[in-house]
């Protein structure tokens, strides 16, 4: 799945950042500010209309980014702590 098409509210960890064909720059981008695997994150909100762009929060870190940049990271339902 990718963090664009999560749930608001909802946490997931990065498992892997994709190179975009139209930017190739963007994935060493998104690694840059934090959008690492193992990476806690969650799309706090997303803009109306349309929800483009995404509030996305990453570890302690709050972006906005661009749906077509959310549509670069890959994740996985984050684990409960136990």
């Amino acid at each position: 799945m990718n963090l664009d098409n999560t749930p608001v509210a909802t946490a997931w960890r990065v498992t892997r950042v994709l190179s975009d064909s139209h930017h190739e720059e963007r994935a060493r981008q998104l690694e840059e500010i934090g959008f690492l695997p193992g990476e806690q994150v969650s799309v706090m909100t997303r803009a109306l209309p349309g929800g483009d762009p995404l509030v996305v929060r990453v570890g302690l870190s709050t972006f906005a980014l661009r749906a077509a940049e959310a549509r670069c990271i890959e994740v996985q339902p984050a684990e409960p702590h136990a």
